[in-house]
């Protein structure tokens, strides 16, 4: 039911589905698995550095936080929040999050070799991201194909104080307006649409990229279930109900709907970069390195087809919309984007499930990269075609989390 045009583009719903079901993500789908876009190196220790972090239990593999022993709020445990049938009391649940939310963190023999080339080929630059220290004993490649992004357990007031912090102190919003701590309440989401249609595009454009990364993870959680868990088979598939809880035009009091235009809006931010970016690939010194030469050549030629075609689409989004007018306001908001983007990436080590921790890391990664690339455009193209590049750069891990958050 989501049709038409979408705000501040001259693009519509019909035209990137096309686009990307046909053409372009079969094609990504295939890039991914290979060995160069599926390892990603990951710091899951990191203390969260705004509030105290209590959701660590002492076993390295636990992946959400011990269930408190005073009384969880009745919202919560009310129907439409069990999650199994099974998880009748607060105990098996959590026993179920930590075994779902664990971060499977085996890698092959071959994959070990490959991960000690590639520390070698990366740099690092400006960024709009606290990107993790890769240097950090604490940071290990993580094999993406092994830990899917997909329903954990991860639930309940933890969840929400992530997402409730990341709207209300990053998304350029009067403090008037107040995002509900509890779902279900719509009447706060129609005063924060009426003031997101009054603030200027590029404010407006931060709060939608946010909304519509929190729309690609909640479909996510929803389209990979777990619908049956017993000792012979676990089963994952797509939750309607959930799904619906979330975007029905209805239960979400009209929000739903322009919830998933946002992750429009977000598909084509980020394909927007992969257009531009197209020059710093293109140079004959560019390898996808990891030590299978043929491999290699093969997995950078359907990367460059994947660039083209980025490139040949025919509606993108304009970005010289952003930060257009006085020259003095707009590199004041540029830093105000950057920033406020730096501190997004920085809770996401605040996040309570390992699992999801590492797909937010990721996602948040790659948008960023996806930023830094639009506003490095006159970078990008004085880049020479042979011989390093001073100018812009992009590390080993900034192109990994590119790829994968837009194969989110």
């Amino acid at each position: 039911q989501v049709t038409g045009y979408l705000d501040d583009c001259t693009c519509d719903v019909e035209t990137i589905d096309a686009f990307n079901n046909y053409k372009l993500f079969p094609r990504l789908n295939e890039l991914l698995e290979s060995d160069y876009f599926r390892y990603y190196k990951v710091n899951l220790q990191k203390p969260c550095p705004f509030w105290e972090d209590n959701s660590h239990c002492g076993m390295r593999d636990c992946a959400v936080q011990p269930c408190p022993s005073d009384e969880v709020p009745d919202g919560i445990r009310s129907g439409s929040y069990k999650y199994s049938e099974e998880a009748n009391n607060l105990a098996e649940e959590c026993e179920e999050a930590k075994r779902l939310g664990a971060v499977d963190d085996s890698l092959s023999k071959e994959a070990r070799q490959a991960v000690l080339q590639w520390a070698q080929h990366d740099d690092s630059s400006d960024s709009f991201c606290e990107a993790d220290d890769i240097h950090s004993p604490d940071a290990e490649y993580v094999d993406l194909l092994l830990n899917p992004e997909r329903y954990t357990g991860y639930k309940g007031p933890d969840a929400w104080k992530i997402w409730n912090s990341i709207y209300e102190e990053n998304c350029f919003k009067p403090q008037n307006v107040k995002r509900p701590l509890a779902s279900g309440r719509g009447e706060s989401f129609i005063y924060l649409t009426k003031w997101v249609s009054g603030v200027c595009v590029e404010k407006r454009a931060f709060y939608r990229l946010i909304s519509g990364l929190h729309a690609s993870i909640n479909i996510h959680l929803s389209a990979r279930y777990l619908l049956q868990d017993t000792w012979s088979e676990k089963k994952w598939g797509p939750n309607v109900t959930e799904f619906q809880q979330r975007f029905d035009e209805v239960l979400t009091s009209g929000e739903g709907p322009r919830r998933l235009k946002n992750l429009y809006f977000l598909y084509l931010i980020e394909l927007r970069a992969l257009s531009k970016v197209l020059p710093f690939f293109e140079r004959p010194g560019f390898q996808l390195y990891t030590g299978n030469n043929s491999r290699d050549a093969e997995m950078k030629h359907l990367l460059l087809e994947i660039l083209h075609l980025a490139k040949s689409f025919p509606l993108h989004f304009d970005e010289n919309s952003f930060f257009a007018g006085n020259k003095k306001e707009a590199a004041k908001l540029k830093e105000e984007f950057r920033l406020h983007f730096k501190n997004i990436s920085k809770i996401m080590d605040c996040v309570g499930c390992f699992k999801c921790r590492l797909w937010g890391k990721l996602q948040t990664q790659g948008l960023g990269t996806a930023l830094k690339i639009l506003f490095s455009e006159n970078l990008i193209e004085r880049i020479p075609e042979s011989g390093p590049s001073y100018g812009f750069q992009l590390t080993r891990q900034e192109i990994v989390a590119l790829f994968n958050a837009f194969g989110r």
